[in-house]
Order: structure tokens, then C-alpha cells, then sequence
């Protein structure tokens, strides 16, 4: 979307004679008038040569490398408090785990939001 004040943001005659010269030989418009013609979102993003925008849904499994659901040892009530949580054993209850998770965030979201963790 164009701006709509022109106060702020008025281009020389030599910059509108260049940016029509672009715009008429198809080429791209220097980064430096991305701001200056089209409204400021307040939203940054990385760009580099070759990023693509390809969303990705690969589901990779997870490997288990520890199981580590053992009780700490703890005085006073705050292990009755939470007692609920756990069996007698002081082993979590089933359908609750936590995990550290290691690897690209956006293989790691996929797989998450639709891997056998959401069944």
C-alpha cells in the first residue's frame, strides 16, 4: 500500500526519474526505497539471497536418548502438595511428560503439532 503522506517522504526528481527508469526495464528497486514507497509495518524480517518462504511439514519421530522421571527428595509438604502428579512409585502418571528437544524449530513445531505426542 502507498503512502499517504507525502511530507515526510518526498523524493527528488533525479530518485522518481530513476525509479520509473527500473520499474519500465523490469528490474528490481534498490532496498533503500522499500520503506520509502510502501507503508511501514513495524514488522522485521531476515532476508538473504536464496531464502525461499517454503512452509515445512515434514513429521520426523523422536528419538528417547534418557527417561529420567525419578522423585527428587524433598522436605515438607510440598511433595504432598504435588503428589497428585505421580504414582506411589514417585514415577509421573501416564500422558504427561516433559522433554528436551534439540534440532531446528521449525522441523521441531511440526513435528510436535502432528506427531504421536498429540495422540
Amino acid at each position: 500500500m502507498a503512502r499517504t503522506d507525502k511530507k515526510a517522504y518526498e523524493l527528488s526528481d533525479a530518485e522518481q526519474r530513476d525509479l520509473v527508469t527500473l520499474i519500465q526495464q523490469d528490474k528490481p528497486l534498490p532496498e533503500k526505497y522499500r520503506f520509502i514507497l510502501f507503508e511501514d509495518k513495524r514488522e522485521v524480517e531476515l532476508v538473504w539471497n536464496g531464502k525461499t518462504r517454503d512452509v515445512c511439514t515434514t513429521v520426523l519421530p523422536f528419538q528417547t536418548l534418557e527417561h529420567i522421571d525419578e522423585p527428587r527428595e524433598e522436605v515438607g509438604s510440598k511433595k504432598e502438595a504435588q503428589f497428585d502428579f505421580f504414582d506411589q512409585r514417585g514415577r509421573q502418571i501416564k500422558g504427561w511428560t516433559n522433554k528436551l528437544i534439540w534440532g531446528d524449530n521449525k522441523l521441531i513445531l511440526s513435528s510436535l503439532k502432528a506427531g504421536p505426542l498429540r495422540q
